[in-house]
């Protein structure tokens, strides 16, 4: 919270909202008091008024904005054990509650459609969350491994298309030339979005 703000009343950082409506009301009295004062004194308390309105407007809002963020971690924390439970159905109604939709919800909405074998919906997800947080390694890494078992899908398709149907064996798939079998990418990526919610290592 500002600082200057903060000092005005007497408070510290720690401070809450009923010790900040407290000495709101303390400091205000003071000046109306003061303010049909003449000469500098009544200046003074006008000046003085209007700036403890300021600062306990900002103070108030950063506060709320602060219960708010606190509120969104615990129910982010929430959806990250439900995810990992395999309660998907509940995992969607707590995400769905949220009004602000930042970079963590898209990724672990990224994730819920993942689990429900919703791939290019997931991709969506976790390219919104990119835009929002691009300074995150880990959505950015996420979105490399989706890629990559995307892309192997596509070709594994298209191979099964040109053999009509006919099994790809395991020489098959090394003539490719990759070391990923799609069940291997796909754990990658699972792996990954479940060790992010065991860490809570997603921002």
């Amino acid at each position: 919270m500002n600082k200057k703000n903060l000092e005005l009343f007497g408070l510290s950082e720690n401070a809450t909202k009923e010790e900040l409506d407290s000495a709101y009301e303390a400091l205000r009295n003071k000046y109306l008091e003061e303010r049909f004062m003449d000469g500098d004194v009544g200046n003074n308390a006008a000046e003085m008024l209007t700036r403890i309105e300021t600062a306990y407007n900002d103070l108030t809002r950063e506060l709320s904005e602060s219960a708010t963020a606190a509120e969104d971690g615990g129910s982010f924390t929430r959806v990250e054990e439900l995810i990992k439970d395999g309660n998907l159905a509940e995992a969607q109604r707590v995400l769905d509650g949220f009004n602000e939709r930042g970079g963590k919800w898209h990724y672990l909405q990224s994730v819920l459609f993942y689990r429900k074998n919703w791939v290019s919906e997931s991709k969506k997800q976790l390219e919104i969350a990119i835009q929002l947080e691009p300074e995150n390694d880990k959505y950015k890494e996420t979105y490399r491994k989706l890629n990559e078992k995307i892309n192997y899908d596509s070709q594994r398709s298209s191979n099964e298309s040109v053999y009509q149907g006919q099994t790809v064996n395991a020489g098959d798939e090394n003539q490719m030339g990759g070391s990923f079998c799609a069940s291997c990418i796909e754990c990658c990526y699972l792996n990954m979005c479940i060790n992010c919610l065991c860490n809570s290592c997603c921002h």
